[in-house]
Parts: C-alpha cells; sequence; structure tokens
C-alpha cells in the first residue's frame, strides 16, 4: 500500500517530465534563432552528424557547436542557478521578496570589477572574473560576519544588512567610476547589465560543478528547510541547529550568485521570480518542486538570451535590460497581490 508521500511524489513526476521536455526542446529551438536562422531540422541533423562522424565542422554546424550551444547552456545555468539561490534566501529568511541581489552579492561584484579595471585597464582580461568572484564572495563573508553577531535577530538583521551593504557597494562603485577613464567606464557599464556572449565551453566546468553541488546539496538538506519554514522554534525542537544551518545556506546561496555574477554580469530578479511562479502549481518542499524551479529558471533565461540576439537587428541587447523589466512589473503585481489578500 502506497504512501501520502509516494502518491504525491508520484503526482509531481508527470509535471517534472513535461518541464524537462520543454526544456530540451527550448534549447534546441535557441540553437536556431539568432543574427543567422537556421532550421530545426538542420541543428538535429548537426547533433547526429557530430555523433557518428569526424568530419570537419560546416558553417551552419561551427555556429551551433562553437557559439550558440555554449552560450545557450550558459544560459540555462544561470537561470537554474539564480532560481534555487532565490528559493534558499525566501525559505532562510522567511520573506517571499528575498532576492540574491538583495544581499549585496551583485554590488560587491562590481565593486570587484571597478577596482581591478581602474587599476589594469580595459584589457584587463579574464582578471574580471576573478575579481567578481573575489567581490562577491568578500560581501557574502562581511554578511555573515554582521549576521553572527546577532543570533536572536538573525533574519531581520540579514536582510537590512544586505541592502546596507547593496547601498555601500554601490556607492563605493561609483565613486571609482568617477576617476575611471572613459574606456573603463564603458566595459564596466556593458558588464553589469549582463550578457552571455562571452561563454566558451572551457568556461561551462565550474559553473555547472557549482549548480550541480549546490542543486544535489538543497534537495539533500529539504526538509532542514521546511522545518525552517515553520519558524525558529519549531525548527530547533526537531533538533535543528538553526543560526549554523542558516549561515550554510546562505554560503550556498552566495557561492551560486558569485560564480554566476562573474562569468555572466549583473543579472537580476529572477531569483524573485521564478520560485513564486513554481510555488504556484507545486510544493517546492519537495525534490521534484526544487529540480522544477532550477528547470524553469533554466528555461526562461534561455528564452530571455534569445530576445537579447533578435530583438534588434545586428545589436545584442543585454539580458539585464529585459530581467529587469520583467522583474520589476513583476515584483509590482506581487506587492499588489499581497496587499489585496
Amino acid at each position: 500500500m502506497f504512501s501520502a508521500a509516494m502518491v504525491n511524489r508520484s503526482a509531481h513526476l508527470p509535471a517534472l517530465g513535461l518541464v524537462i521536455g520543454f526544456a530540451l526542446l527550448s534549447v534546441l529551438m535557441a540553437l536556431c534563432l539568432g543574427a543567422v536562422t537556421i532550421p530545426f531540422q538542420q541543428v538535429l541533423e548537426t547533433f547526429v552528424n557530430q555523433a557518428v562522424t569526424d568530419k570537419p565542422l560546416a558553417f551552419y554546424e561551427r555556429i551551433v557547436w562553437d557559439l550558440r550551444l555554449p552560450r545557450t547552456l550558459l544560459a540555462f545555468l544561470a537561470g537554474a542557478g539564480l532560481a534555487i539561490a532565490g528559493l534558499i534566501l525566501q525559505t532562510v529568511t522567511r520573506n517571499p521578496l528575498a532576492d540574491p541581489y538583495l544581499f549585496g552579492i551583485s554590488s560587491g561584484a562590481s565593486l570587484g570589477v571597478v577596482i581591478t579595471i581602474a587599476l589594469i585597464g580595459s584589457s584587463a582580461g579574464g582578471a574580471i572574473s576573478i575579481a567578481a568572484f573575489a567581490g562577491s564572495l568578500g560581501a557574502m563573508f562581511l554578511l555573515i560576519a554582521i549576521t553572527s553577531r546577532h543570533a536572536n535577530y538573525q533574519v531581520e538583521i540579514m536582510l537590512l544588512a544586505g541592502v546596507a551593504l547593496s547601498f555601500l557597494f554601490s556607492a563605493l562603485t561609483s565613486l571609482l567610476l568617477y576617476w575611471t577613464e572613459p574606456q573603463a567606464v564603458t566595459a564596466i557599464l556593458f558588464w553589469t547589465l549582463g550578457s552571455f556572449s562571452r561563454a566558451d565551453w572551457s568556461g561551462l566546468v565550474f559553473p555547472t560543478l557549482v549548480v550541480v553541488a549546490c542543486l544535489v546539496f538543497m534537495v539533500a538538506s529539504r526538509r532542514q528547510l521546511n522545518a525552517l519554514l515553520l519558524g525558529d522554534e519549531s525548527a530547533i525542537t526537531l533538533g535543528i541547529n538553526v543560526k549554523q544551518f542558516r549561515i550554510v545556506m546562505l554560503v550556498l546561496s552566495s557561492l551560486i550568485t558569485a560564480t554566476l555574477v562573474s562569468i555572466c554580469g549583473g543579472i537580476g530578479f529572477v531569483g524573485l521570480m521564478i520560485p513564486h511562479i513554481v510555488r504556484f502549481f507545486i510544493s517546492q518542499g519537495s525534490a521534484q518542486g526544487m529540480l522544477m524551479t532550477a528547470l524553469v529558471g533554466g528555461v526562461f533565461m534561455v528564452w530571455v538570451d534569445v530576445l537579447s540576439r533578435t530583438l534588434l537587428n545586428n545589436q545584442e541587447l543585454p539580458v539585464g535590460i529585459i530581467t529587469a523589466a520583467t522583474g520589476s512589473i513583476f515584483f509590482l503585481a506581487l506587492l499588489y497581490r499581497k496587499r489585496a489578500e
């Protein structure tokens, strides 16, 4: 006889399978669309030819394998990672409006990039990603240091300190930009708006490992996450070290965000929107719900990247502009819905 948990798990499987199928279709469609439109059949033939032959890549095949496929996979990873980072924050803070960029992580990354370009110049190259990663981690550890001193008001202090750090880093960034050469300012502005144009196969390894490892850890910790939603006192009675677990999950969320920001630049509101959208259809306390959050986030970002490549002729629109416009509308609608309840 099946238990209730097994019944619920089996009920979610068709929806999860549907999302997985749509995710695969979205990736294939993204490979077709761009400045050069490639027929869907040709994209499928490209995969088949690469699997069974070792011939040199033709023109269309080179576009698919060398340009669009790594870019699309990076977009999917970014969307999935930011979605689960937002879900973690909304769970551990019990704040439905929590977002990875609310805690100053993106501002810390921007500050690291500005400092690097101001010292080295706009030809900093790979040092920009390292600086963004270091700035993000620095913001995370500073936030943890502030939060750990206020155990009784950890959630409230976490939110307030995150907003304060975000404004502080933004102010320091603006001050440095004032003294930086104009060419460097242009490079910084392009980075902060977010883009997947620098994607390549070698750059996919590290974000893939981080996102997958964090998602596995999150699924394994789903019982503790669900207990936090009941309140700190209830979680403590269930034997959970609330302070330690909250800091661990904050580090996890910050690590995901720092990794993706260092590669893709500033992309906001994904961590806010996607968990709410998935929450309308399925409970995110289950393993299926967490996996679906990651998949929906990946699909969303794949189509945002397609829009950024196709909305303007012979130009690429930064993905951060599209997510900011979409996210701000979603944020206002969410506030209106909360007020109406």
